[in-house]
């Protein structure tokens, strides 16, 4: 086997165990936007995180990596739909001349779990209200969408020969998922009981530790999501540069923990921990796009302005009345775009070098050269986005509506879209299960008692 084999085989192994890792993360939005919705609704919106991921890898098999990375225009690709084996298993030929470290197949996997990250973030403004078709439909749509704006800005289209930056997507994934999120919180109104005339109520989450839980797990999955942006071993002349892109992920995820503590601390008077949480991913979502562009200084830089963003961002979102359970709008929205610019700040010349991406930043040039550049893309993927994502919802919106009934959202999508409960121990009598007499003798009690009815269901009937 010779060098250059050595080294593909290196590549393709490092690609696949970042692409676990990025689909990894789909447990994380699952425990995450599970845990800060109500639980007459946990079950539905973990479990969607499936469905959703596997619409989306039969779409963009079929039809969206062609359009992101198959040989084409300057706008779309235009080949390699529906790939088999011949296709997958080239390396720099046709019809995926882009992946030239990789085989097509690892560059499909890794690409494919990108596009199942972006529409996991679609649903978190539109928690406990959607119905489920419209995860199937609009899954579809939303894939296709996505592919477009993949292609302009990584896989050879114009924005890409403009010299945009983005490293692992805080345009591409979060800012796009963030924008379709906005679309769909806009056309379906906030949840019952959300607002009183022009005040916001809290409707809290049922689970912190969950939110935590999935906190962490993004996190972890991060250091696929960015490191493997690299999509090989070797980056330019630097062997394993990987890591240095995990060290500035981390050191931003680390800032934007801090600073989120401690903006809901001085806004709120307590440090919020859902608002911790949201710094942690504010910071993760920023430095997606510099972190194989900026130094370490930077990365922290842009963590401690993502906390604040992720704290002042939510509150003032819920303040021009929009209803966004989970945060996406600010979180990934308004600091995907904070990343975006900042990448354009704060670029190290000798790492655009190596990247062959753009010039260097404000700071080091004293040209806003870049800027420009990164706001030309935000501006084009946002008009696109956005109103292509608002005209399919509409569009589903008036022939089918989107929206469920009130007394569905009322009882809790669990049971009514599914038939079941996320925890039917609180609602459904178990045999030996809560509130029961088999439990009630183990706890050394003489009655059972039933447990109390939670007010939703009280309002339900």
């Amino acid at each position: 086997m010779s060098n250059s084999d050595l080294l593909i085989a290196a590549n393709t192994t490092w690609v696949v165990v970042a692409a676990i890792l990025v689909m990894f993360m789909q447990a994380g939005f699952a425990f995450l936007e599970a845990g800060l919705t109500r639980m007459k609704n946990a079950a539905h919106i973990a479990g969607k995180n499936v469905l959703i991921f596997g619409v989306c890898s039969l779409v963009y098999w079929a039809v969206g990596f062609g359009i992101a990375f198959g040989d084409g225009n300057a706008v779309l690709g235009t080949s390699g739909f529906a790939p088999s084996v011949d296709s997958l298993l080239a390396i720099g030929k046709a019809p995926y001349s882009f992946f030239t470290t990789v085989p097509g197949a690892a560059g499909y996997l890794f690409e494919v779990v990108f596009a199942g990250v972006s529409l996991a973030i679609v649903w978190g403004a539109m928690a406990e209200r959607a119905k489920l078709w419209v995860y199937f439909v609009f899954g579809a749509l939303f894939t296709l969408i996505y592919s477009v704006t993949s292609h302009w800005v990584w896989g050879g289209g114009w924005l890409f020969g403009l010299g945009m930056q983005d490293f692992a997507g805080s345009t591409v994934v979060h800012y796009q998922g963030a924008l379709a999120a906005l679309a769909g919180a806009l056309l379906l109104g906030p949840r019952i009981g959300k607002f009183d005339g022009k005040r916001g109520n809290a409707i809290p989450g049922h689970n912190i530790p969950y939110a935590v839980l999935g906190t962490i797990i993004l996190w972890f999955g991060w250091f696929g999501f960015n490191p493997g942006s690299t999509l090989g071993v070797v980056t330019g002349d630097h062997v394993g540069f990987f890591a240095y892109v995990a060290l500035t992920t981390n050191l931003a995820a680390a800032a934007g923990a801090v600073s989120g503590a401690i903006t809901a601390w001085l806004v709120l008077r307590k440090p919020d921990i859902s608002m911790m949480l949201n710094g942690v991913l504010a910071a993760l979502v920023a430095v997606t796009a510099a972190s194989g562009f900026v130094a370490p200084w930077a990365a922290v830089v842009i963590g401690l302005v993502s906390g604040v963003i992720a704290v002042v961002g939510v509150l003032a979102v819920e303040r021009i009345g929009i209803d966004d359970p989970i945060g996406a709008v600010a979180v990934h929205g308004v600091s995907g775009v904070w990343g975006t610019l900042a990448t354009g700040l704060f670029a190290v010349p000798a790492l655009a070098a190596t990247l062959k991406t753009g010039s260097g930043g404000f700071v080091y040039t004293g040209s806003l050269h870049q800027v420009w550049i990164q706001l030309i893309g935000l501006a084009a993927v946002g008009a696109f986005t956005f109103s292509a994502s608002f005209g399919c919802l509409w569009t589903m919106k008036r022939l089918w509506g989107i929206r469920v009934e009130e007394e569905t959202e009322t009882a809790g999508l669990d049971v009514s879209e599914h038939g079941m409960w996320g925890y039917p121990e609180f609602y459904i009598p178990v045999p030996g299960g809560y509130g029961t007499e088999a439990h009630s003798h183990l706890l050394g009690h003489r009655h059972a008692h039933r447990p109390p009815v939670p007010p939703e269901l009280e309002e339900a009937a």
